[in-house]
């Protein structure tokens, strides 16, 4: 499970299992099939579904899946009437957590995630009460294979915000609105990236050096993102590798 001091600039990501499997599959059938509608079924005019099948096919969803997925999506068959919500609120430690969710029950999901909140020490807040503290920003990771020197001057002429390095990977960072833009620039430089999607930075970081705490911050997290229609889950905390060990212990 990763969670530790590097945490701060990416979201909460757990090792899935193989029992989990089908749970991570649904995540991303149903980003598929809302792709497909909003932007249609062609990959090559819809960049949100362009992106979903790579993210999709990089997580192992089978080619027979997602095409059905897209079919959904596109009306081809009977397609669940996902919407996307978002929930706000605070962990224990007075930890911030945003939460991106595509439910056909706004009100199953809406009472399943403030369950979740007040079992670990939390409260679910209003719309707004943390969104505030994260920057949406598109990240594009590469491996570092790459030629940094070409990678940085491309991402430059393309407007990138910057370009880093972080856990032997460098991301190139954009604004929403150049997301695409970069992307689609960077690989007709040749830059084929390992990863490209939208995602919430947070502005500060709260490091929690309580051990109780920390263990119920990353159980709330690990129960989100377990949870069928929670797709995304970003939160503001910093918790040090000595901690990090106890609790893995």
């Amino acid at each position: 499970m990763s969670g530790h001091s590097k945490w701060s600039t990416i979201k909460h990501k757990k090792a899935k299992v193989d029992s989990q499997r089908a749970v991570v599959f649904q995540k991303y059938s149903r980003e598929l099939i809302v792709s497909a509608r909003l932007g249609g079924p062609d990959p090559a005019g819809n960049f949100r579904l362009r992106t979903a099948i790579e993210k999709a096919k990089a997580a192992g969803l089978p080619n027979d899946n997602i095409k059905r997925a897209i079919e959904k999506g596109a009306g081809a068959g009977a397609a669940d009437n996902y919407e996307e919500l978002t929930y706000e609120g605070y962990a224990a430690g007075g930890v911030a957590v945003f939460v991106e969710a595509m439910t056909d029950n706004r009100n199953r999901t809406a009472g399943d995630v403030r369950s979740y909140f007040t079992k670990y020490n939390g409260s679910l807040g209003a719309t707004g009460c943390v969104g505030w503290m994260f920057d949406q920003k598109g990240v594009i990771t590469y491996s570092e294979d790459t030629d940094f020197d070409k990678l940085f001057e491309a991402a430059i002429n393309l407007d990138a915000e910057d370009v880093t390095e972080d856990e032997g990977q460098y991301k190139v960072i954009t604004s929403v609105d150049n997301f695409q833009n970069v992307v689609e620039g960077l690989e007709k430089e040749g830059l084929k990236s390992e990863t490209a999607e939208l995602t919430r930075i947070p502005q500060n970081t709260i490091e929690v050096t309580d051990e109780k705490t920390a263990d119920q911050i990353l159980k709330l997290l690990d129960k989100l993102e377990e949870h069928d229609d929670v797709q995304n889950v970003y939160a503001n905390f910093d918790i040090s590798d000595e901690i990090m060990q106890k609790l893995e212990g």
